[in-house]
């Protein structure tokens, strides 16, 4: 069982609307590793990102490097959760937005679960 990841509630609130983009257990790992990135004062590796969130003694280095090789996420679909993030976020209710980007390759369930 892997810890629950510590950080601010703020942090921890923005990376639970990206859950959908990924398994319950991969997003724990997702989690923990993105708190590390931003609290780790070293190199930007998955032992500085370890040590930001205060796992290097608890965690194996090849949970974390797993994650990147093994894991069930989708990059495609965790930038569109993000998108739709920055979008609702940023700009105001009714704004047009033109999707000038190629065709994405994830499924439309998939999207759905990250952008209701």
């Amino acid at each position: 069982m892997l810890p629950d990841p510590t950080g601010p509630a703020s942090l921890l609130a923005v990376l639970e609307l990206v859950r959908g983009s990924s398994t319950a257990p991969t997003f724990r790992t997702f989690a923990a590793l993105v708190t590390g990135l931003i609290a780790q004062t070293g190199r930007c590796t998955v032992t500085g990102m370890l040590s930001g969130v205060g796992l290097t003694r608890t965690w194996s280095h090849d949970r974390a490097h797993a994650f990147f090789f093994r894991a069930a996420w989708n990059p495609d679909v965790l930038g569109v959760c993000l998108s739709h993030l920055i979008v609702r976020r940023l700009l105001p209710a009714g704004a047009v937005l033109y999707d000038l980007a190629p065709p994405r390759t994830a499924t439309r369930s998939a999207l759905r679960a990250c952008c209701q």
